[in-house]
């Protein structure tokens, strides 16, 4: 009974997104060559900030020091030294630069699309374990680091954190950026205090698979990285906070990425630097001007709250337990919507 209450409950659910495609497929044929441009020119910049922008303004303060505006990176550089542990702290969240309106021309250019398959109660925190992470996280970031995709009406109550690699909040100007859309570090400290000391209704999203998973993004592929990620899970007994599993579908076709083989040189390359760097240095190619992906439709789920005890001091049988759980629940998300979202029956999640 309860399977074909999940089955009608998925059917209104995307009746109504079916409703929306269609709607989003008839803006497509009337938008004029003015909008499609500003909408490849937002994502164009949103690409370039996360290759280049932390660079750039690690550049830009060094120049600086050796011009007569010296005393600007000057005072900078001090406030950011007692602005520093800021990040770990719950970060610097802005609404106005969650909401700018770039970020809705971002959202439509795929589009991207927010669903929901329960509720989530602002009484309590969840960790949402995000897959896959493809090149760019697009999904995340559109559902969880702005809110051009409805997250706040989607789940009223509750604050999205995106959790991302710690070093770049390290780096001058970039780490106040990336604070004011609700961005913090994937650190154990970061984590902590979201789930600890920052009151109540705190989503934070964790890309389970990390930099190793995006060095096998490619089309066509639905390969996650977790079998020997439980540091999540941990975490999530240990503050007895809910896990909830997320999809992405269409992350991964956003860009044609040059594969290279286990075992091959240029893999233990990428491996190398990904050790040292935090990152997994990618050769990929989109759909305009080299950098701009393919306009392909991005559904990210949100599937159902894992009830997780809080155990303060968790066994490796129990966290191996809900880490079992969790992987339960993903594979059923995906098979319970892949048709949904585009991919034929056939398709299969591969978790490595």
């Amino acid at each position: 009974m309860s399977s074909c209450q999940d089955v009608c409950r998925q059917r209104r659910l995307y009746r109504g997104s079916s409703v929306l495609s269609h709607s989003v497929a008839d803006m497509a044929q009337e938008k004029t060559p003015w909008k499609e441009f500003v909408e490849k020119l937002s994502v164009l910049q949103w690409v370039l900030t996360f290759l280049l922008m932390g660079v750039s303004c690690v550049l830009l303060m060094v120049y600086l020091m050796f011009t007569s505006l010296w005393l600007l990176p000057t005072v900078y550089m001090i406030w950011m030294v007692m602005d520093w542990d800021t990040p770990e702290r719950g970060g610097r969240r802005n609404e106005w630069v969650r909401n700018w309106t770039v970020w809705q021309h971002f959202q439509e250019y795929f589009p991207v699309k927010l669903v929901k398959t329960a509720e989530l109660n602002p009484k309590k925190n969840y960790i949402l374990g995000s897959h896959p992470h493809g090149i760019m996280c697009a999904g995340a970031f559109s559902c969880f680091s702005t809110e051009c995709s409805g997250f706040s009406q989607t789940f009223p109550g509750m604050r999205p954190c995106l959790a991302i690699l710690a070093g770049l909040f390290r780096l001058p100007l970039y780490r106040d950026y990336l604070m004011s859309a609700g961005m913090c570090p994937v650190s154990k400290p970061s984590l902590e205090f979201l789930l600890s000391k920052n009151g109540s209704g705190n989503a934070v999203v964790i890309v389970i698979g990390g930099a190793a998973e995006s060095l096998s993004s490619s089309p066509g592929v639905n390969t996650v990285v977790m079998k020997q990620r439980k540091g999540f899970v941990r975490l999530a007994l240990e503050y007895g906070a809910d896990l909830v599993p997320v999809y992405s579908f269409g992350e991964n076709e956003l860009f044609r990425q040059v594969v290279f083989e286990e075992g091959s040189v240029m893999r233990a390359l990428q491996t190398a630097f990904k050790k040292v760097m935090g990152f997994a240095p990618c050769l990929f190619i989109g759909q305009s001007w080299g950098l701009v992906p393919y306009r392909t439709p991005i559904t990210t789920v949100v599937g159902r709250p894992i009830s997780v005890p809080h155990i303060s001091s968790p066994s490796e049988e129990v966290v191996d337990h809900y880490h079992g759980l969790y992987m339960e629940a993903l594979t059923q998300l995906f098979h319970e919507h892949k048709t949904l979202c585009g991919l034929s029956e056939s398709h299969q999640l591969h978790i490595i």
